[in-house]
């Protein structure tokens, strides 16, 4: 097999708890944790960004306050993840400082990636960590999500964060080297699917449950994860991660499956704005403006003549130029209210205004779709 790494820009590892959490001990395997960041450290050398995506607070936390093996009340669930992040922070900050790599923890909840406001505080803050080099560990934020509105398994997590951060490959290591055609463990015939161009309802067929009795995701979490992902334009690899060095296996030869993408992340981030988002207003600009998107520049607060409606910081808003003709859509980085108040006025000028230093731009060409002509 290519590697899937080759022309990888942006790459989002899940671990999942059978791979992190000694189950007779209820420790950390620290050995295999170490492995698995030199990994991350030679990615992070050949120019890609890394993110993780870790479960296993709850296996970790369990078994430090006595919680007995199986299923576990909600509040249960709360207070062994509360328990156990501290210790799993710990542990990636130490293996990844091995390699002078700086560790960020980040806890996430569904919400935070559907209220469009946290989506732009989350991704700009693991933005600015990839920037500075550091790799963030994300979880899910199991000490205050309930069950309406949890992810359910970090593999969906995984998918949601790859979409978020424009991710174009998405890693899910797992007990087994990809999908079969039917559960290895329990078909002798089943056989090992090295490419999958598109999910089908022959290809969620064969998929089975979790076995390890740790987690909460098994192959049908790791397809609809994959489903996400490659609408959201990450190809996903769904490969075995029980050995050391699980990452730099599959750029050696390991056997894993691929998951091919349908787009660009960048394409889909530009149609989710273009269309899958309700404007709560518009913004009408000048001619100097209207130049700089058709260049691919940000919006700057200077080229605002006028702002209406009510919105909210990371609404999606409608910009015309001032005869009223559409040129873009895109995620207000304020509100109408301080939009208003920055309008026709220079980047320099709005931490005066405001009292606060804001973003530099109304909206940022990343968070900005162009749907007319700007000229």
């Amino acid at each position: 097999m290519s590697d899937p790494f080759a022309s990888a820009h942006r790459v989002v590892v899940k671990v999942g708890s059978a791979l992190l959490v000694d189950p007779h001990s209820g420790d950390l395997k620290r050995e295999w944790l170490s492995s698995l960041c030199a990994d991350i450290a030679t990615l992070k050398r050949a120019g890609k960004d890394v993110i993780v995506v870790s479960s296993g607070a709850i296996a970790l936390g369990r078994r430090k306050l006595g919680l007995k093996s199986g299923a576990l009340r909600l509040e249960e669930s709360q207070a062994a993840a509360a328990t156990g992040q501290v210790r799993l922070a710990e542990g990636w900050a130490a293996s990844l400082a091995e390699h002078g790599i700086a560790a960020a923890q980040i806890l996430l909840t569904l919400e935070d990636t559907e209220n469009r406001r946290r989506y732009l505080n989350a991704r700009a803050t693991l933005t600015t960590l990839l920037s500075l080099g550091a790799v963030p560990v994300i979880n899910e934020n199991d000490t205050v999500a309930t069950a309406e509105i949890r992810f359910g398994d970090n593999d969906r997590l995984g998918a949601r964060v790859a979409s978020m951060m424009e991710a174009d490959r998405l890693i899910l290591l797992s007990d087994v080297d990809g999908l079969y055609t039917s559960n290895p463990s329990l078909d002798t015939h089943a056989a090992h699917v090295a490419e999958v161009p598109a999910i089908t309802s022959e290809i969620e067929a064969m998929a089975g449950d979790s076995t390890s009795g740790l987690g909460r995701g098994g192959m049908s979490s790791k397809l609809v994860a994959a489903k996400i992902a490659s609408a959201a334009g990450a190809e996903t690899i769904i490969a075995k991660g029980t050995t050391q060095h699980p990452v730099a296996a599959l750029s050696s030869g390991a056997r894993f499956t691929r998951f091919l993408a349908r787009t660009t992340p960048a394409a889909a981030r530009k149609r989710w704005i273009a269309g899958g988002l309700k404007p709560q207003g518009a913004l009408a600009i000048d001619e100097g403006a209207a130049r700089a998107l058709r260049e691919g520049k940000s919006l700057l607060p200077a080229g605002i003549k006028q702002v209406e409606g009510r919105f909210e910081r990371g609404d999606a808003v409608i910009v015309r130029d001032m005869a009223g003709n559409e040129l873009a859509r895109g995620l207000a980085a304020y509100g109408a209210a301080d939009a208003e108040r920055i309008a026709g006025k220079r980047t320099g000028e709005i931490e005066a205004i405001l009292g606060f230093r804001g973003r530099d731009a109304m909206i940022h060409r990343d968070d900005m779709a162009i749907t007319g002509d700007p000229e």
